[in-house]
């Protein structure tokens, strides 16, 4: 899925109509009745090879208050400054209404990709809303019927080439991951320079002060707008040098902790923080001191882990704590019981506010990528291997010994390693752990995302299986008793 596709417009202008067409399926409720929709549906969207995500929203009212209708009219505007893409539907039926070209304003003002469609287009009746429709402002509107699928090969014309930019700007941002190595390649990372930046992404909650950092990185009050989904796009990425190092650094909606307007919201939040993990090479997990790893914080510091990126833990709002001391002890407490998964991953207090910290988190970002790309020679791992054999031999289920023969690195970015072994599906996962945990202590690598397979090697034996076709030494030079008969 290359680009998020949003379908915004008054209620009761076929939206979910549309959406269960482009899904394939009837996930959405349709109803003659306008304001069924009231919350956010997201789904895998198609038109022939153009494959995206599809965002289904409330009717736009004009309510801006806290009513129903308001918060549902939030909601949708929150879709829209999150989609890459907006189709912005009209019911050619009723015509252009006043409430069309306002929010057809709104639309211009949030997103940079606005298309517009005439929806229930079908017959002559519907000429006069297609001339109205071009004082939108808003280009050539798409004359279409959801319900009948007339139109979509005219949509698809118009999506194919957002598609394509969308696709080579991510191929563009995309880190290198998952390098092959061998012992002739360089020991040193990947240096980043202006055309290859190092990439990171700041997540966390939205109050836990990211956009403050991020100002204070660049050194401008800029504040960056981070609810677009689509982190490709140059609205929600900045470039600067921090330390010296040409950095492209991504700023996201965050996740929120059981969002007032609609778990929806939440939802998506959490979508976008998910796609940013995924454009980074080091991931920035920002906590508020006063509410450390709440579920959301631990849920995307996982992921990025599972995803193998490089993770450093920022605690915000540090200038307001006053028991620095014990507040430290208790945080690394409760990060090495939460994230064990990231023992010894760079744990930093800051101050977005006043700046004070940002250098030693520059260091600590510096040191999870260099770990991130740190390289083992064959010849240090198996003598680790041994060590590790002798301090401590695998166990032998079943009566079988596990024999582990030599280990080598077989990837970078993160480091990946295979060790040849009999029976590899005997190891048990505590087996697993000490060995990852004895790569970490002993190579330095401290909460790096390290990938440990276990491969059976066979026996090397070439003899094995061979009958022999040849007399033995023995039988050569040795004359079976009564031969000379």
């Amino acid at each position: 899925m290359t680009f998020t596709l949003a379908l915004v417009g008054r209620p009761n202008v076929g939206k979910s109509t549309l959406f269960n067409r482009l899904v394939g399926k009837k996930l959405a409720l349709v109803d003659d009745q306008p304001g069924v929709t009231r919350d956010l549906r997201e789904g895998p969207g198609r038109i022939a090879d153009i494959k995206f995500t599809v965002i289904d929203t409330a009717g736009l009212e004009m309510a801006t208050d806290e009513s129903l209708q308001g918060r549902m009219r939030k909601l949708t505007e929150r879709a829209v400054e999150m989609a890459d893409v907006c189709l912005f539907m009209i019911d050619a039926r009723v015509g252009v209404l006043p409430a069309d070209r306002v929010f057809a304003d709104i639309l211009r003002k949030k997103n940079a990709h606005v298309i517009l469609a005439a929806n229930k287009g079908e017959g002559k009746a519907a000429d006069v809303t297609i001339l109205e429709a071009y004082a939108l402002g808003l280009g050539e509107p798409i004359r279409m019927s959801a319900e009948h699928g007339e139109g979509m090969g005219e949509l698809m014309d118009v999506l194919r080439p957002l598609s394509e930019q969308f696709e080579e700007r991510a191929m563009a941002d995309a880190p290198d991951t998952d390098v092959a190595v061998d012992d002739e390649d360089p020991d040193a990372p990947r240096v980043p320079t202006k055309g290859k930046p190092l990439q990171i992404a700041v997540v966390g909650r939205p109050n836990a002060g990211k956009s403050t950092l991020i100002n204070k990185i660049i050194g401008e009050e800029r504040l960056l707008t981070g609810p677009e989904a689509g982190i490709t796009r140059d609205a929600i990425s900045v470039m600067t040098e921090w330390g010296d190092v040409p950095m492209r650094i991504f700023d996201t909606a965050g996740m929120r902790k059981k969002a007032r307007i609609n778990e929806k919201l939440e939802k998506l939040s959490v979508s976008d923080g998910l796609r940013a993990v995924k454009f980074a090479e080091v991931v920035v997990v920002l906590l508020d001191v006063d509410i450390p790893f709440e579920q959301q914080d631990l849920r995307i510091a996982d992921l990025a882990e599972r995803e193998g990126r490089a993770v450093v833990i920022g605690v915000n709002k540090w200038d307001t704590e006053d028991d620095k001391q014990d507040k430290l002890r208790e945080l690394r407490e409760e990060f090495a019981r939460l994230l064990p998964q990231l023992r010894g991953a760079p744990l930093v207090t800051v101050s977005a506010k006043t700046g004070k910290g940002l250098d030693r988190l520059q260091q600590a970002i510096m040191k999870a990528y260099d770990v991130w790309n740190r390289r083992v020679t064959t010849a240090q791992l198996n003598r680790w291997l041994t060590g590790m054999l002798e301090q401590h031999p695998p166990p032998a289920p079943g009566g079988k010994r596990i024999k582990m023969r030599y280990a080598t690195q077989v990837k970078t970015r993160p480091p990946g390693f295979v060790v040849m072994t009999s029976h590899p599906d005997l190891v048990p996962e505590s087996y697993k752990r000490y060995l990852v945990n004895g790569l970490r202590d002993d190579f330095d690598m401290p909460g790096a995302p390290i990938r440990l397979t276990l491969r059976d090697q066979g026996d090397k034996n070439p003899y094995k299986d061979k009958k022999s076709s040849q007399p033995s030494r023995l039988s050569k030079h040795k004359k079976a008793p009564g031969s000379d008969r």
